[in-house]
């Protein structure tokens, strides 16, 4: 685990102070990562390593606290957090900067955000790294309302449903605003249309952990794209996947590809 902490900028967008870093390689090809539900740039991104593979790798390696997380601001109506509000935020940041096109990587709702972004801006980003969400991203990854309603309730000790108590006890850990990730989870779960998931055609790797009992199938999200590849994550659940070193070498191998064309 890294815990160097890098330094955080600012920028505002529909209203909303948002906060971000922009470490690596300045010259390099851009990475701009967006982290998963009740997490943050440095909980999904810096702590796990991926800060450090992708810097010492050549990278540009921005990174936005999503609404509602970490140091940006959080709003406590759900109707925020719709997922093209929060594919708004990214774009923004990329304009914030000035960079015209980057490499989009999301975790979970991370990964969700993502797909938002590409389908509304295809011409600003150059490939797609979806992790921690399979064919979960059209078919849904089941009843998310007792999640809001464990991270409402009095104490984790008055939780008994099982995702609820994960959630609940990782939001707690990162020391969350647990009223605005209720609204988070509430107003962010818009699915995506198969059909829309075909008319992405960003080169895409999308990695799920063997384990993880949320994300759905990586092959059958892969199988409705014209350039995806399906990347397994062996002996990984949910939470673990993300600073998995198959996932890392793996990434890193398709940017490569990438970047030949």
């Amino acid at each position: 685990m890294n815990l160097n902490t890098p330094a955080f900028s600012s920028l505002t967008h529909d209203g909303l102070k948002l906060a971000f870093f922009d470490e690596g390689d300045p010259s390099g090809p851009p990475v701009l990562l967006i982290h998963g539900f009740a997490s943050s740039a440095n909980v999904n991104w810096v702590h796990p390593g991926w800060l450090k593979t992708l810097g010492d790798a050549g990278y540009r390696v921005i990174a936005i606290d999503n609404r509602g997380h970490g140091a940006s601001d959080k709003p406590r109506d759900a109707e925020a957090y719709r997922p093209w509000f929060m594919a708004g935020d990214a774009i923004a940041l990329l304009d914030h900067l000035g960079i015209p096109e980057a490499n989009l990587m999301g975790y979970s709702m991370g990964a969700r955000i993502s797909v938002f972004a590409a389908l509304a801006h295809p011409d600003r980003v150059r490939s797609l790294v979806l992790g921690g969400l399979g064919i979960g991203m059209t078919d849904g990854v089941g009843d998310w309302d007792p999640i809001a309603d464990a991270l409402l309730a009095p104490s984790l000790a008055d939780v008994t449903h099982q995702r609820g108590q994960m959630f609940r006890a990782f939001a707690e850990q990162t020391k969350s605003d647990r009223e605005a990730l209720a609204a988070c989870i509430k107003g962010s779960r818009d699915l995506v249309a198969r059909a829309d998931m075909g008319k992405i055609d960003a080169p895409t790797l999308i990695g799920v952990g063997t384990k993880d009992d949320i994300a759905g199938s990586p092959q059958e999200l892969a199988a409705l794209m014209p350039d995806a590849e399906a990347l397994d994550i062996p002996g990984r659940d949910h939470m673990l996947a993300v600073g998995d070193r198959v996932f890392k070498k793996a990434v890193l191998e398709f940017y490569a590809k990438v970047a030949a064309g």
